[in-house]
């Protein structure tokens, strides 16, 4: 078994085996309040720098009703906006990526943005009484980068700076190369599944289910998987393989061709790993490349699984056919798990389903349910409160003013 540097939360010995209940996976008040308290103040990752490799270069990323784009500048620097032109609200620009020649031109009535967000002129500026340009640029977001991935955060929120947050994971970031990784060559993907987006977190918050829900994992790591938990909601799983040659077809000839990396310390050269961050984001590496993926409420019962894929820059044929394996064997997985979710999230408005009760395997499915609880406290109500009354309700459990959302 590997070695790690990190130290574990224990579990505890005596918890509450609960966890939350089945009316908050089918509430559209209380998706309001995850909105405003778990999603747009906390960190979300929206892509690479290598996604971005020259001026004018952009991404976006759409969340709950918020539309940034990510965008490199001229002077090289890459920076969030909120993508809507400051005349009447539309998308400056559209699509998951392209490109700007120079200036960001809105396809509406034609309001012209330098790659720095600054408004460039506006079309017939005679008509609007002397536009103050200066005050009309697009909206900056908050945004920083975390070796290579960029994050942005659409409003204030408790969690402290990414390179604080995401320290305990700056060592093993820093080993994998991530910074100088780029786009795989289908880099994104994306499906929508028809259920709440905290039973996609149930499922991929305890690896109890793998023995038998994903066999293709217990024969290439299962027996040797282990979760690790950290401070600020962070968690980390491992699982070590190639001491048994597997019978599937991807897990056998994986194991076969998988390079040896050298390069890699002793604890990631035969792992895949996995790192979370709180709420909805997982950062998967193996030897051969990394991929991020999360989930993205789009109601209360629709749920966008989104992520992209990265290759090493100077990728060998090897590291590419195992790179290929191991996606054969995550795809697998992903549709298992897929099937879960949409079984789990049914039974929440079944009468006939009592609420969890978790194994102490469940334990960081468990924590994750008490950190919602602690950020939209309404939750921890067995019985759903009134869909008018959720947001006022929650304010007081928080002793906010609702209006204000101040202490």
């Amino acid at each position: 078994m590997m070695e790690m540097p990190l130290k574990s939360l224990p579990v505890p010995n005596d918890w509450d085996r609960s966890g939350l209940p089945p009316w908050t996976y089918h509430s559209d008040a209380l998706l309001t309040l995850e909105r405003d308290h778990v999603f747009l103040n906390h960190w979300q990752v929206a892509g690479h720098i290598s996604d971005l490799p020259a001026p004018g270069d952009w991404l976006t990323f759409d969340l709950l009703g918020e539309r940034a784009v990510v965008m490199r500048g001229q002077d090289g620097q890459v920076r969030a906006f909120h993508n809507l032109c400051r005349h009447r609200g539309a998308r400056v620009v559209d699509g998951r990526q392209g490109h700007c020649r120079g200036s960001v031109v809105c396809p509406f009535h034609g309001w012209v943005y330098n790659l720095d967000g600054s408004l460039r002129g506006a079309a017939q500026p005679d008509s609007f009484g002397g536009l103050d340009k200066a005050k009309f640029g697009l909206k900056p977001i908050e945004l920083e980068v975390f070796h290579g991935f960029v994050f942005l955060r659409f409003h204030p929120g408790p969690q402290p700076a990414v390179a604080d947050l995401l320290s305990p994971y700056a060592a093993d970031f820093a080993a994998y190369g991530s910074t100088a990784m780029l786009p795989a060559a289908t880099a994104s993907w994306e499906t929508e599944l028809p259920v709440n987006w905290k039973s996609v977190r149930d499922v991929d918050n305890e690896g109890y289910h793998v023995p038998l829900a994903h066999p293709s994992l217990q024969e290439l790591y299962g027996r040797d998987y282990r979760d690790i938990y950290l401070d600020h909601g962070l968690h980390m799983s491992f699982g070590v393989f190639g001491d048994r040659p597997g019978r599937r077809w991807s897990v056998r000839h994986y194991v076969k061709y998988a390079p040896e990396h050298a390069d890699l310390p002793t604890h990631l050269r035969k792992s895949w790993t996995y790192y979370g961050l709180w709420p909805n984001t997982v950062f998967a590496f193996t030897p051969e490349g990394a991929q991020y993926y999360h989930d993205l409420p789009r109601g209360p019962a629709r749920t966008l699984l989104t992520g992209r894929s990265y290759r090493p820059a100077n990728e060998t044929r090897a590291q590419m056919l195992a790179r290929y394996l191991a996606m054969r064997i995550d795809r697998d997985t992903s549709a298992e798990d897929q099937q879960l979710t949409i079984w789990s999230n049914e039974s929440m408005k079944s009468q006939a389903f009592d609420g969890f009760h978790l194994s102490d395997h469940e334990w960081g499915l468990r924590r994750h349910h008490d950190r919602l609880r602690a950020q939209v406290p309404v939750m921890g109500l067995l019985t759903a409160p009134s869909e008018a009354e959720m947001v006022r309700l929650n304010a007081e459990m928080l002793g906010t003013r609702p209006e204000t959302g101040e202490r």
